[in-house]
């Protein structure tokens, strides 16, 4: 124990522990939600009863998770989204890598259908007017200049690949968050409402199981 304590403090002195996350970097993110299934009682292999989802579809969503660090994140006027697009046509909503959604069941998607698969999504932000993208785009997982058929980010978007379009719900919120976010409330065995967070604004669209 004495040994251990004395590498731990030999660590830390001499400045060798760092954060997991490099200075600056931001970590990945992911939000998950189960729906379609059933609680159904069976049997242990103890003889004890035990409940379990059966059925469930998952749906996945994998992003960037920017922090605030004190910026101004929006801007107003002509400047609104500005930083935030970085030169992008939209917002990538998340940082580095695209945006992924994943379902395993057909979703209905702000009113929209969206067929089981893979696809990237975006935002295009204007001032009290945000609009969900969803995407056919191929992410790059990792960044290569010259991969010309797939996309890091937003760069390169283009509106053809769309699936659809749909407008979002805005939220003010009496408090700053300070780690972009995610993540889905108010689930049920038939949807949820999808959520992304960040500084003082909830955006929203709704999602149900599709056919």
């Amino acid at each position: 124990m004495k040994k251990l304590l004395s590498v731990l403090c030999t660590v830390v002195l001499t400045g060798v522990m760092v954060s997991a996350q490099e200075p600056g970097s931001s970590p990945a993110g992911t939000a998950e939600i189960e729906i379609g299934g059933k609680w159904e009682t069976q049997k242990a292999p103890n003889g004890r009863e035990r409940q379990t989802y059966v059925g469930g579809k998952w749906v996945t969503i994998s992003y960037g998770r920017p922090l605030k660090r004190g910026r101004e994140l929006f801007g107003v006027g002509d400047a609104y989204a500005t930083k935030l697009n970085a030169g992008a046509p939209v917002w990538r909503a998340g940082a580095n890598v695209s945006t992924r959604l994943k379902t395993t069941t057909p979703l209905v998607i702000g009113g929209k259908p969206l067929p089981a698969g893979e696809y990237t999504m975006f935002i295009d932000l204007k001032p009290g007017n945000w609009t969900l993208i969803v995407s056919n785009h191929k992410p790059q997982l990792k960044y290569d200049p010259a991969n010309k058929t797939e996309i890091w980010g937003a760069y390169g978007y283009d509106p053809k690949n769309d699936v659809f379009r749909v407008p979002m719900q805005l939220v003010d919120i009496p408090f700053s968050i300070e780690e972009l976010s995610w993540g889905f409330t108010d689930v049920t065995d038939k949807g949820a409402v999808l959520n992304l967070w960040w500084d003082k604004m909830n955006a929203t669209v709704p999602v149900t199981l599709g056919s």
